[in-house]
């Protein structure tokens, strides 16, 4: 398969250590892959839109095929940043903007309202007013007062869990969606809190109600063709089908369980409606595409989709009063680790990288999936980084924080 970017033949030039680079390979293969704590592996790094490492590791599928190159992963909440382009795509055009109350495209959540107490066992929920109204920016930043019900921490997020409010295939359309969501009650008045959340799957119905699209057509036709993304699908084409990696769950025991067959998979059967929070598969060259238009502030071979100045807007921090999610969570991401770390319209925001323990730049931008997918843009040093496996949940296999550790100390060179 021909890739528009090919590995750099001189990895000197890119500042980065090529020992150390390859260091990174040999970690995983003897930490993670041979020991059987992941099936596979793929990650690709580029400085400057260069690719300077890139590899596979592990089997694509129960029955022992390796990782191919071109390999399709389910990428989970990594289909939220794309979501939130193809939203602000709309900002630009005069269409929607940050301050829209979000009932004034979708009326069902005009009634919304905030749960007091109650809930427990099937008890009626009591419930206030919210303090402000939902706007477009609380669905973009998480702040909305939405929730996921993997978070079991209150009644809301089990009547999530009865009502299958926020599984990878929605069984409803999604008028009928917008309809059972907005009959719960808000875990708390929008802008209050940050609590991640079926929000961007909100905002993948919104983008419908605008553009009189379905999600899937207005990404194929606004996002994908444009960026050359022919990898990426809320629906695997049946040509495509063989690409597909087997995905895994681990239980609280540990023990690790097929989850969905590549050959079998679900993500082949036409869909009711489309997850915007969850919903895409895509390769690790084509989320590379969609990272390398960001980093280029908004534009990739000439198709433009965004402005410098609005990509520059979604990846500074919109927590409330600027903090971190520390302060600003109501649960999920409120741990240490996440001190100095904020949240745009669509991606984790790195504040000061010293609070956060960890090498990168003020400034850099991220997020992952439920399947242990991640990735990284950092502006500063022009460093993506990609990682693709198929392992759910994602905090079974804390891997995240030793990848960003390995790839910047292969760094030899710094611009900051």
């Amino acid at each position: 398969m021909q890739h528009d970017l090919e590995l750099s033949t001189s990895q000197r030039t890119s500042g980065f250590d090529d020992a150390r680079l390859k260091r990174i390979e040999a970690y995983l293969d003897d930490r993670y892959i041979r020991p059987g704590l992941l099936p596979h592996a793929q990650l690709l790094v580029s400085r400057d839109e260069e690719i300077v490492s890139f590899f596979s590791l592990g089997e694509a599928q129960a029955d022992g095929e390796a990782l191919a190159e071109d390999a399709l992963f389910r990428i989970a909440s990594m289909t939220k940043p794309v979501t939130s382009v193809a939203f602000m795509m709309l900002v630009e055009e005069g269409r929607v903007a940050l301050d829209t109350p979000v009932h004034a495209i979708l009326p069902e959540f005009a009634d919304m309202r905030v749960r007091v107490s109650g809930g427990e066992g099937g008890a009626p929920f009591l419930t206030e007013l919210p303090d402000a109204p939902m706007r477009m920016i609380d669905l973009l930043r998480h702040t909305s007062g939405l929730t996921y019900s993997f978070q079991q921490q209150s009644p809301i997020d089990a009547a999530y869990a009865t009502q299958k409010l926020d599984v990878f295939h929605q069984l409803r359309s999604s008028e009928e969606y917008i309809a059972a969501l907005g009959a719960l009650p808000l875990e708390f008045s929008p802008g209050a809190s940050w609590n991640y959340s079926v929000a961007t799957d909100v905002l993948g119905i919104v983008i419908e109600r605008l553009s009189g699209l379905s999600l899937a057509e207005f990404f194929a036709s606004c996002i994908f063709a444009p960026l050359r993304m022919d990898s990426t699908f809320f629906e695997v084409p049946q040509d495509h089908q063989p690409r597909l990696a087997d995905a895994w769950q681990i239980d609280g025991q540990g023990v690790r369980t097929l989850y969905d067959r590549g050959e079998s998979s679900r993500w082949r059967v036409p869909l009711k409606s489309y997850s915007g929070g969850g919903g895409l598969v895509s390769s690790t060259h084509d989320y590379h595409r969609f990272c390398r238009m960001l980093l280029r502030g908004g534009e990739l071979d000439g198709a433009r989709l965004l402005s410098p100045k609005t990509i520059a807007l979604m990846t500074s921090n919109h927590l409330p009063g600027g903090g971190d999610l520390v302060g600003a969570s109501r649960s999920m991401f409120s741990e240490s680790q996440n001190a100095g770390i904020g949240f745009g319209l669509g991606f984790a925001v790195t504040q000061n990288p010293v609070t956060a323990m960890l090498p990168g730049s003020a400034g850099e931008y991220y997020w992952g999936g439920m399947l242990s997918t991640f990735f990284f843009v950092d502006p500063v040093e022009r460093i993506i980084a990609v990682f693709m496996t198929q392992v759910m949940p994602s905090s079974a296999i804390s891997i995240r924080r030793e990848l960003k550790t390995l790839i910047y100390a292969a760094l030899a060179h710094s611009r900051a």
